[in-house]
């Protein structure tokens, strides 16, 4: 398989799926889902750099753009991994704390934004944010324990997911959305993956789940 491997050979997760306005908590409302466009995973220099995938990142900063002029919350997942990251026994050392290759390139990132720290408390009063990055030491951006309780206080329930990588962390948001009783979009032309065969299997999964596979042009609207 063309792409980034973990150290101990490869890890394919299977699992199945079950005018503007303020952000308005407890409200109805969509909210679109960048998942981990960072530069180790972007560009060729990236520590785990997967082959074509900087293709997506101006349909990322579209949708990136496009929810800060339209009121949309925006949640930014990124790996924010310590040197000694339990992740490196699996995965080769990437997105560390405080390197170049744990950042998102600048046009994928909104002038106004917050950052939500797994070991920190969470702070609602997000005020005139445009852009929620979510910090995580996982592949799962749930494994921050604030996401749900930040989507319950912003009433989202309607989800566009788009990022790096399908298979991966990408699957984990899809699957933790879908699993929380919203309504879940992929966006393929934003989205990146490391292998056709792979891909094709989880979103078949997801679809089968429930989720829908979404244009760009659909998310845009």
């Amino acid at each position: 398989m063309a792409g980034i491997k973990p150290a101990n050979g490869t890890l394919v997760l299977t699992a199945r799926f079950e005018r503007v306005n303020p952000w308005r908590p407890r409200g109805k409302m969509k909210a679109f889902f960048d998942i981990d466009t960072q530069i180790d995973f972007l560009f060729p220099a990236g520590a785990l750099y997967g082959p074509g995938a900087e293709r997506v990142i101006p349909a990322v900063a579209r949708l990136n753009q496009h929810a800060g002029e339209r009121g949309i919350p925006l949640i930014s997942s990124t790996c924010a991994h310590p040197e000694n990251a339990a992740e490196f026994r699996t995965w080769p050392p990437h997105c560390v704390v405080d390197t170049v290759g744990r950042r998102k390139p600048q046009a994928t990132l909104l002038p106004k934004r917050v950052t939500i720290l797994p070991d920190k408390p969470l702070n609602l009063e997000l005020g005139d944010t445009q852009q929620i990055i979510i910090e995580k030491d996982d592949l799962d951006m749930f494994s921050n324990p604030h996401v749900l309780p930040l989507l319950d206080h912003l009433g989202i329930d309607e989800c566009f997911v788009y990022g790096v990588f399908t298979e991966y962390c990408v699957q984990c948001a899809l699957t933790g959305l879908l699993k929380s009783g919203r309504r879940v979009s992929l966006v393929t032309e934003a989205t990146a993956h490391l292998s056709d065969a792979d891909s094709e299997r989880v979103v078949n999964n997801f679809i089968e789940s429930g989720g829908r596979r979404v244009t760009l042009a659909d998310a845009l609207r």
